[in-house]
């Protein structure tokens, strides 16, 4: 992935649309931490039939979402592929000036809501499995907090570069071969307005 995005703004429907779909967003999600992957072997996280799972990769590259890369193994008959950033950024304002594209960005994230949400749920259905330190170490919290507008998006910001450089940090470890006590670890943050 040299010379990728680091983070992909998606500002179009279809391109939306097409992540959008539930199987296309394990399948994206999955390429994204395996980073590198043949339909086979996403087919197998997802319980899905290779064919299937083929058509849906060629559907996230045709939008520029994944790309081939460079064969793994000596069978040439098998493809694999890669994202093609380190990640994507869907943003409100690039979808609000028309009510379809309101209405997809909202089905959108619904979605991601919901498989973020469903992450959590095996967790918690699993949490026994993890051991003490990763039960100690997993945090689920809410803080409710008077903002303006300007400061949520700053904290936002804050939020996101932190995240980021714990990324960074995950990734040269990886690539450095320390992987030993190694998990992936999802990250969910909502920050909204409310009132009671």
């Amino acid at each position: 992935m040299a010379g990728t995005e680091k983070n992909r703004r998606i500002t179009d429907v279809g391109t939306l649309k097409a992540l959008a779909h539930p199987l296309r967003m394990k399948l994206y999600r999955g390429l994204t931490i395996a980073r590198v992957a043949t339909a086979s072997q996403l087919a197998e996280q997802v319980d899905e039939a290779v064919s299937l799972v083929s058509y849906h990769l060629r559907k996230l590259a045709e939008h520029g979402l994944i790309e081939e890369a460079e064969p793994r193994s000596a069978d040439g008959r098998e493809r694999w592929w890669q994202p093609a950033s380190d990640g994507v950024s869907i943003r409100d304002e690039d979808f609000r000036d028309a009510p379809e594209k309101a209405a997809a960005h909202t089905a959108a994230s619904r979605l991601f809501f919901e498989q973020r949400a469903d992450m959590y749920r095996r967790f918690l259905d699993e949490r026994t499995h993890w051991g003490e330190e990763w039960n100690s170490a997993a945090e689920s919290s809410e803080s409710t907090l008077r903002l303006t507008a300007g400061e949520l998006a700053e904290l936002t910001a804050e939020l996101l570069t932190l995240v980021r450089r714990y990324d960074e940090r995950g990734r040269a470890a990886d690539a450095a071969g320390d992987s030993e006590g190694r998990e992936n670890v999802a990250v969910h943050t909502y920050a909204f307005p409310f009132r009671t």
